[in-house]
């Protein structure tokens, strides 16, 4: 069975027509909340929810003790766990945005040119936003 995904883009660019099967959109799905529950798992192994701010997180200061060498210990964990959750977070953004799209029927479309990303970059990558050229183009491959 196909799904056929029709998107209303601004005046100036033709409405875009993406084809995935359902399969490919319930397979997607299913990936990206495994994702999802896996990032979150692992960012609360080291970090506390933000209750303010949505999909914020903030790193743990460990505590293993008094003597100077343990607080060396906690520093260095907490400056290695910073840059962890910051990456994390970002993925989990990635994540939720191409949960959404798959929700709204925009999944799949480059959000730069409105034209189709290859399903096989998406199968690389489910959370590609960006087709081949404009992320090429975006990262100066050209």
């Amino acid at each position: 069975m196909t799904v056929l995904c029709q998107l209303i883009l601004p005046m100036n660019t033709k409405a875009t027509k993406i084809q995935f099967t359902q399969k490919f959109l319930d397979d997607t799905k299913t990936l990206l909340l495994a994702e999802k529950a896996r990032l979150e798992n692992e960012l609360g192994q080291f970090t506390k929810k933000n209750d303010k701010v949505d999909g914020d997180y903030n790193a743990t200061f460990p505590e293993y003790g008094e003597q100077s060498d343990e607080n060396a210990h906690e520093v260095a964990d907490y400056l290695a766990n910073k840059p962890l959750e910051m990456t994390m977070e970002k993925m989990l953004r990635d994540v939720n945005v191409a949960l959404k799209r798959i929700d709204d029927g925009t999944y799949g479309v480059c959000k730069y040119c409105d034209n189709p990303i290859d399903e096989k970059r998406l199968l690389a990558r489910p959370t590609s936003s960006a087709c081949i050229s404009c992320k090429k183009t975006l990262t100066q491959e050209v």
